[in-house]
């Protein structure tokens, strides 16, 4: 299939890679010129010009956009719907909120313009592991998109299917899932970040009590100096608390057992503060992952090894710079 990325930044970019290395041909927008320069000097069209960018697409055209969620998204969503037609599609695959999908894609339904919202999950990996994709959409325009949803997704891989589990009843043990009309992929998403948040916390401050074994105020025949690097290659073999995130955590360790390279300043990316929001909507306790979320404000405050932990596989998995702790 032929299809648009609108942003070819971390992931827009290795995504439209993953797409053309499996036979579809993608072509790129994006404001920076650098950009649009590096995605056509490895061989796909791209431009800086959205009406260009159009034009360059066959009907029905499909446009996904990879760009920071918010305004930002808000204003090319517009911009699109007014050069697009009936019959074309518009993917959101960023980390908006769902209830502005629901809202963009009823301002939508006069145009005949197909909205869909995609959670995408994979970070700067996602190139080589594929990407996890919770959709939302109407069951035909998901149906249209299946070719490009399958190879962006992970596939089986060598994960045994769960036993009883129907593996024709969807997508989901390929790793893409229609989760149910506009708006499904991001919510699921949404949740899956705040899943996030807690599991990151509880690695971090497993590691920080770990670390602080050696304090000078524990009696010194129960003191002990502990590899963290070495305990989490162990953790990662074999282990119930065996994950991707503890594997991150000690690539992270391994090249920098103290984490010397970071201050413990962690920023969120706002979907778990909606799911807090949408815990509190439905009148669900979520403990662990509130206070995960308020972890992350306290950190930028005073922060403490667990910190570290957080800011270090966050980078790991999604590239994410640590901001600098503001004065």
């Amino acid at each position: 299939m032929k299809l648009g990325m609108v942003g070819l930044g971390r992931m827009g970019a290795n995504m439209a890679k993953r797409l053309v290395q499996g036979g579809h041909e993608c072509i790129g927008f994006d404001v920076s010129p650098e950009s649009v320069a590096r995605f056509q000097a490895e061989g796909s069209a791209a431009t800086s010009d959205l009406t260009e960018f159009i034009s360059m697409l066959p009907p029905p055209r499909i446009v996904w956009c990879m760009i920071p969620a918010g305004e930002i998204t808000e204003q090319m969503v517009q911009r699109l719907a007014a050069l697009l037609d009936a019959g074309d599609v518009i993917i959101d695959g960023g980390n908006s909120f769902y209830k502005d999908d629901v809202r963009r894609a009823e301002s939508l339904l006069e145009t005949g313009i197909h909205y869909l919202d995609v959670g995408t999950s994979g970070g700067v990996w996602g190139l080589e592991r594929g990407y996890c994709l919770m959709i939302g959409g109407t069951k035909e325009a998901v149906q249209q998109l299946d070719p490009i949803f399958a190879t962006l997704a992970p596939g089986p891989g060598d994960i045994p299917p769960t036993p009883g589990v129907d593996s024709h009843a969807s997508k989901a043990e390929l790793g893409y899932l229609h989760c149910g009309p506009v708006g499904a992929g991001h919510f699921v998403k949404m949740i899956h970040n705040g899943i996030e948040y807690g599991l990151m916390q509880a690695y971090a401050e497993g590691f920080d009590i770990l670390r602080n074994a050696q304090s000078e105020a524990l009696p010194e025949n129960l003191r002990y100096d502990f590899k963290l690097e070495q305990i989490a290659e162990v953790w990662r073999r074999g282990s119930v608390v065996g994950s991707w995130l503890l594997d991150l955590t000690a690539i992270a360790l391994n090249e920098d057992p103290q984490l010397a390279g970071y201050s413990g300043y962690v920023q969120d990316s706002g979907e778990g503060r909606w799911t807090v929001q949408a815990a509190i909507e439905e009148a669900v306790p979520a403990d662990v992952l509130t206070a995960a979320l308020y972890t992350r404000f306290r950190s930028r405050q005073e922060h403490t090894f667990a910190e570290k932990i957080l800011s270090a596989m966050r980078k790991q998995f999604g590239g994410h710079v640590e901001a600098p702790a503001q004065k």
